[in-house]
């Protein structure tokens, strides 16, 4: 014969409740660690916005800058030197433009993927 192990309705609310502790605190965990990586993205995106507005008055001023000088200019020779100058400065700043793009989405990401590899534990980037 048989026999049929029996389980107390009390045993199993027990261990109703204990399940569902664990699955609220895993998804409270889960929860946490995602508002984290979203906190410390948003503050990037933050500083990144930050930077390119500097980054963008200094190309107005380095405009600005070309045309008042080609308003005190004499001569074409000046004026294309002034022109070649100010070309070479952008070319410059678009190198220095790239960079910041690459460290920024490179930090993004590396942010993200370590998010994911530790299970959105990201409590200590």
């Amino acid at each position: 014969m048989v026999r049929m192990l029996q389980v107390s309705p009390l045993a199993t609310r027990w261990g109703q409740k204990t399940a569902y502790s664990s699955a609220f605190k895993f998804g409270n965990e889960r929860a946490e660690a995602m508002l984290r990586l979203q906190k410390e993205l948003l503050d990037r995106c933050e500083q990144a916005s930050r930077d390119w507005f500097i980054r963008l008055k200094s190309e107005t001023e380095l405009w600005t800058g070309l045309a008042t000088k080609l308003g005190e200019t004499r001569s074409v020779p000046d004026a294309i030197k002034l022109y070649q100058e100010c070309i070479l400065q952008r070319v410059e700043m678009a190198k220095a433009d790239a960079q910041r793009l690459s460290d920024e989405y490179g930090t993004f990401m590396q942010k993200v993927n370590r998010s994911l590899t530790n299970g959105w534990s990201v409590g200590s980037t």
